[in-house]
């Protein structure tokens, strides 16, 4: 449980933070970089569950309280610690990715395929699923990057999730789409 009875505590004030094992690192680094990524998803995420509604909105939801385990599974290093560890560590399990690839294909069912690339757009919620989209694949690339700059010290579970998130987002925003100005494709040299 965390308690947050207090919002500044001045410890970082010299650039450095605690991660949830107690360690302190720099600021930027890049595990701080990876999970800070994961909360700029989660914010962008809580923009477009505003322009949602009904099961996208829950969807969301869901989501976004996964993103809080996903940050917290990043703030913890020493995976083969977590044995000893004195509470239950928080980490991406592969059922959470089971589920996110069961609704990509239920969201995806209706959706006519393909031709072309689309363009972000085709409403507010599918514009905010889009975007969160693009952060959520930054988020992998700073979770990637951490994995080799940590020897390996990222639960795979993790960046697994994060690439199946940025199907979900993408095939979202289609759905959302679909529900309101449609796709917009792009069309190669159209300016020309």
């Amino acid at each position: 449980m965390v308690v947050l009875n207090r919002i500044y505590t001045r410890t970082g004030d010299k650039g450095d933070t605690a991660l949830s094992d107690g360690s302190r690192v720099v600021k930027h680094d890049p595990r701080v970089e990876a999970y800070g990524t994961v909360d700029e998803a989660n914010a962008a995420l809580g923009i477009a569950r505003l322009h949602a509604a009904g099961e996208m909105a829950a969807r969301i939801a869901v989501i976004q309280n996964e993103l809080f385990d996903l940050g917290a599974d990043l703030s913890r290093p020493g995976m083969e610690r977590d044995a000893e560890a004195p509470y239950p560590v928080l980490r991406i399990i592969d059922t959470q990715i089971a589920r996110l690839e069961a609704e990509i294909d239920a969201m995806n069912a209706p959706l006519s395929a393909l031709r072309s690339f689309i363009l972000p757009g085709g409403g507010a919620a599918s514009a905010h699923l889009h975007l969160a989209r693009t952060i959520a694949r930054r988020a992998e690339r700073r979770a990637t990057e951490l994995a080799v700059a940590s020897d390996g010290d990222v639960n795979p579970a993790a960046v697994r999730y994060l690439n199946r998130l940025s199907d979900w987002l993408f095939v979202a925003a289609r759905a959302a789409a679909a529900e309101g100005e449609g796709d917009t494709l792009w069309v190669p040299g159209a300016s020309r």
